[in-house]
């Protein structure tokens, strides 16, 4: 074994560690705080039914308090009596009226494709396989094919005599035939691909309902923006009433580190068929999960993804469904696994890491491999605050794994001798560990930063505030696991304020009052999983907080670092639009996490000076990207409200 081998096994092994040890300690704080409610309770030693008595009341009282007081049960209820309200317009209240449906069905497009519709049949239940073809029939588009392929048992006859009365009605466009075994959910779809004869192909489940519209807001957006993998928003219901929602799915944009955790996709995919070209449709080793694997692939390989910002499939839960649970189909965990594991090694990564979450066995969390051990440059704007410097700085230096970095606190304007001799004190203690950076003239918190960053030695850069407090110990792993990609621009951490509630989830533009960017499940409690499990797993966001920022320093040389016009606010989302407009995604990942104890080094931006201030950047911030706040954040579905974090629904 050679050196340099020798180096990269036992670097991967001291990452290994690090990410055990950040487990660890994650683990034991919930177990610290689970004993601490125990411990505290005053009752503890009274008899069972006392105490359960007691833990009843605390549970409730957290609740209170998570909700925000009484006054947050109050705003939870008005949550849940809006969202019930919005969920009207997204059942058969959305469908079309009959001078709709006239208008769309003759309505011609310059490329009016075949979509060729793919259903597996097994053993389908004699109403569901009903309304699964009456949905077909119903489409306001008419130029479709639909693809049966039956393996289906001798007690299920009943499902051919059905197929075959509606293909004698459908002028054609019902292909139908009948295995001789079945072959499962692979091999009974690649089966009726064998049948298809359309440009499109789609995938759609035995059991479950298109909206009549689907395939005319398809074939619109194929022509409107030369797509060639489309996917729509989707429902569970429950029954046969498809306005008995249980969840709704609205989905971002295609966000391919969304993709490999978690098959949010899934869902009415449509696809060129050229994009078959070359590969297969479905393999039968990743049975279960076959469409996670098909839709990485396929995604993959498109020119255009293309989602279609509407609720157009209802996924029916049964007994027996995925969308019922995935104990349903326990082999489906493996297949996802497995088809993830594929892709990443196609994209040549190595030595990374598959874990199922708390949110749901199949939504990952990835763990890539750090390649070498690259010096990161943490820069640190402050101002007096010597707690807050003590506090920030300490914790880098005894929580942090990764060894090889530098910290620059850039010094902008104190006027007390304390911090002075705190600077002094930790440069003799430290070393060329820390370094203090001097920056005069007026508060302007992008030219304080990009000053730190041209005495960085560091290929990669961390812009960090002083009222931040580290809580991972492997936090610089899993920032920089992403910043070394290729394709990422900024990475961002999940971010606390002092009582565990969220301040920073990654961030979208145009929601809150100015329209210019806030931060999702903000003051959501630390447990929480997220709008469908999102604070489980890393994500492509349009912005992350400057608050904990990892960059490379190239990439941050190379779009113009931070805009010094932005003095004091929209500098971070600035940053990473540019970044975004040179072609990079940017990250957000849950698993880096620290205290911010927001606002402590510079007040909060609602009064006076400070608000007029705010307003001007915000006027300038809207005008810079006014073209992209008119189109809406790509991974902030339409549907959701932008007064409101909490991915509440928009009322139309």
């Amino acid at each position: 074994m050679d050196y340099k081998e020798a180096y990269e096994k036992e670097h991967l092994k001291n990452a290994d560690l690090a990410g055990r040890i950040a487990d660890l300690e994650a683990k034991n704080e919930e177990l610290e705080f689970k004993l601490g409610r125990i411990k505290n309770n005053p009752l503890w030693k009274v008899s069972k039914p006392a105490r359960s008595a007691v833990h009843y009341v605390l549970r409730q009282k957290e609740r209170l308090a998570n909700c925000g007081g009484p006054k947050g049960v109050v705003a939870k209820l008005g949550y849940k009596k809006r969202e019930k309200q919005a969920m009207k317009q997204f059942g058969t209240d959305s469908f079309p009226d009959e001078e709709q449906r006239k208008l769309e069905r003759e309505s011609v497009f310059p490329r009016m494709v075949k979509i060729s519709i793919l259903v597996p049949l097994w053993n389908n239940r004699r109403e569901f396989q009903v309304e699964m073809l009456e949905c077909i029939m119903n489409q306001t588009y008419q130029n479709w094919e639909l693809c049966l392929a039956d393996g289906s048992d001798a007690e299920h006859a009943y499902i051919e005599e059905i197929c075959r009365e509606y293909a004698a009605k459908a002028d054609g466009r019902i292909v139908y035939r009948k295995l001789e075994k079945n072959l499962g959910i692979a091999g009974n779809t690649n089966e009726c691909l064998k049948l298809a004869t359309g440009e499109y192909i789609g995938l759609f489940d035995q059991d479950d309902i298109l909206h009549p519209s689907a395939l005319y807001e398809y074939v619109k957006a194929i022509n409107e923006k030369d797509a060639d993998y489309l996917y729509c928003d989707e429902t569970t219901f429950k029954g046969g009433d498809i306005n008995k929602m249980l969840t709704m799915h609205f989905k971002p944009d295609y966000a391919p580190d969304n993709l490999r955790a978690n098959n949010y996709i899934c869902h009415f995919s449509v696809f060129a068929r050229t994009l078959l070209e070359g590969t297969e449709l479905f393999r039968s080793k990743f049975d279960g999960s076959q469409d996670h694997d098909m839709i990485l692939r396929l995604t993959d390989n498109a020119k255009k993804v293309v989602h279609v910002p509407r609720l157009l499939y209802y996924w029916r839960s049964h007994s027996g469904s995925v969308a019922s649970g995935i104990q349903a189909k326990p082999y489906a965990i493996e297949g996802a696994r497995g088809a993830v594991a594929d892709h990443l090694r196609h994209h040549s990564f190595e030595n990374f890491k598959i874990e199922s979450t708390k949110a749901f066995a199949t939504i990952f969390r990835i763990r890539y491999q750090i390649l070498g051990n690259p010096k990161i440059s943490i820069v640190i704007p402050n101002k007096d605050h010597v707690e807050d410097l003590r506090r920030c700085v300490s914790s880098i230096l005894e929580k942090s794994t990764y060894d090889n970095y530098e910290i620059l606190v850039v010094e902008n304007n104190s006027q007390t001798s304390e911090i002075l001799a705190c600077y002094q004190e930790l440069q003799e203690k430290h070393g060329d560990k820390i370094k203090i950076v001097t920056y005069e003239g007026s508060f302007n918190y992008s030219a304080i930063n990009n000053l730190g960053i041209r005495h960085a030695t560091g290929e990669y850069i961390v812009l960090l505030n002083n009222d931040t407090e580290v809580i991972t110990v492997n936090w610089l792993e899993e920032l920089l696991m992403y910043a070394q990609r290729q394709d990422v621009g900024a990475v961002g951490a999940k971010l606390y304020y002092g009582d565990k509630t969220i301040q920073h989830a990654g961030v979208v533009i145009g929601l809150g009052a100015h329209r210019t960017a806030g931060h999702t499940h903000y003051k959501q409690p630390r447990q929480n999983l997220g709008y469908m499990g999102r604070l489980c797993y890393a994500q492509n966001v349009t912005a992350v907080t400057g608050a904990c920022l990892m960059v490379k320093k190239s990439l941050y040389e190379a779009v113009g670092g931070l805009d010094e016009e932005f003095a004091v606010s929209l500098n971070d989302v600035d940053l990473c639009l540019k970044l975004r407009r040179a072609g990079y995604l940017n990250v957000f990942t849950p698993f880096a996490e620290l205290y911010h104890y927001e606002s402590i080094s510079r007040g909060l931006d609602d009064q006076g000076e400070k608000a007029a201030r705010y307003e001007k950047e915000s006027e300038r911030f809207r005008e810079k990207w006014k073209e992209q706040l008119q189109q809406g954040d790509p991974y902030y579905n339409p549907n959701f409200s932008l007064d409101r974090s909490d991915f509440s629904l928009k009322i139309n």
